[in-house]
């Protein structure tokens, strides 16, 4: 995106790429569909950046969602709003948008290096690459470094420069999971049985607050939409205390009251699963999930079986690891920016997305963010180049 912002200013540019080919994790973003933004509007989207908002409005501000919708439709993809709110492509994948875009691009004359992978700052600040032709060093009148954070690493995103810039003085936060799963201690038999059932229509609360939607069981734990948008609460509980709880409404639509009378009027001599499919419309993977985490459940009496389905508390281990992670939180330090994205230590250097220290749930709001943080940061390359003597 900065590339595509600089050359329309006139300059000549080069875009160097560690992989053999380039967006890859923009592809892997679009394997399942292409969520490119959201359709909500720009002061509830703003919202979703917690404490980076700051740092990120006016970036946002001046790329909103509904702008980069217009930008896709630039380049003949058209997008469409999901039940959800969320926007996707209309053909849903991210190749067909990649490939106009890279049309573009070179059209433009932007210069595309693939297999070209940072390795720091040479003695006299010159950038040092391997290539498929050994290293080499390339010098810039100013450079953008877009080197994602640390999830997904075989896409590339490896994190592997994060000494490199403490070495020129640049502050940074530790890289944590973000938008991930959690380790749950299951019984064999739990796992056996359901691992991969999801569990619909259900509400899940943390710290954050009470948010519905669906996730899913896994051999090791949960993970899913309802899941990640608790994720960052969860995650720092659990570092700062050791250990977590994510408690889950298996019946939202239903009230505790109704539950205990509807699950009083079953017959004593019915068995406990067919106690909860007929008197409280538990599926199996939700009437194994209570007994799971309530081994009592089957003990309890009306109203307290009915205050289990309203509130059963999942324990967390741990999370998952950051490699498995949709995104990450930590990296470069707002404090270590300018409001121009430069780095204060090292003038003429500018950053962008993911390797800069925020994060926000999924639904969009990832790309989003990336896309308007390289369009700033290339506005404030402009002015650096103008300023220049």
């Amino acid at each position: 995106m900065a590339a595509e912002v600089l050359a329309d200013a006139g300059e000549a540019v080069t875009l160097f790429e560690a992989m053999p080919t380039v967006g890859r994790k923009l592809l892997m973003a679009g394997k399942s569909g292409l969520n490119i933004t959201h359709s909500e509007s720009h002061a509830d989207l703003l919202t979703r950046y917690g404490a980076a908002r700051p740092r990120l409005e006016a970036a946002l501000d001046a790329f909103t969602g509904e702008d980069l919708r217009q930008w896709c439709l630039g380049l003949g993809v058209e997008t469409f709003v999901g039940s959800s709110g969320r926007v996707f492509p209309v053909a849903m994948k991210a190749s067909p948008l990649l490939r106009a875009w890279l049309a573009r691009l070179a059209a433009k004359g932007v210069e595309i290096r693939t297999r070209h992978r940072w390795l720091g700052f040479g003695a006299d600040g010159a950038l040092r690459f391997e290539t498929p032709d050994g290293e080499q060093q390339f010098s810039f009148d100013a450079v953008l470094l877009a080197l994602g954070g640390a999830s997904w690493p075989k896409l590339g995103s490896d994190a592997a420069w994060l000494p490199w810039l403490a070495g020129k003085g640049v502050a940074a936060q530790p890289f944590m999971p973000a938008n991930c799963g959690f380790e749950v201690g299951w019984s064999e038999n739990f796992v056996e049985r359901f691992a991969g059932a999801p569990l619909k229509s259900v509400t899940a609360t943390s710290a954050l607050g009470t948010l519905p939607g669906e996730f899913v069981v896994s051999r090791w734990g949960i993970e899913g939409s309802l899941v990640y948008a608790h994720s960052a609460v969860l995650r720092d509980v659990l570092l700062a205390e050791g250990s977590a709880v994510l408690t889950v409404d298996l019946m939202p639509g239903r009230s505790q009251e109704r539950l205990a009378r509807d699950l009083a009027r079953q017959p004593t001599k019915l068995s406990f699963s067919n106690r909860l499919r007929k008197g409280a419309g538990l599926e199996p993977v939700k009437a194994a999930l209570l007994r799971e985490c309530r081994p009592d459940a089957n003990r309890l009496d009306p109203e307290a079986l009915a205050s289990a389905i309203k509130s059963v508390a999942i324990p967390l281990r741990r999370t998952r690891p950051i490699a498995e992670a949709i995104s990450s939180a930590g990296g470069v330090a707002f404090s270590a920016i300018d409001e121009h994205f430069m780095l204060k230590a090292l003038p003429g250097v500018f950053a962008a997305g993911e390797m800069l220290d925020w994060e926000a749930p999924t639904g969009g709001y990832l790309l989003t963010a990336c896309f308007a943080t390289g369009r700033a940061a290339a506005g404030g390359m402009l002015d650096y180049l103008r300023r220049a003597p």
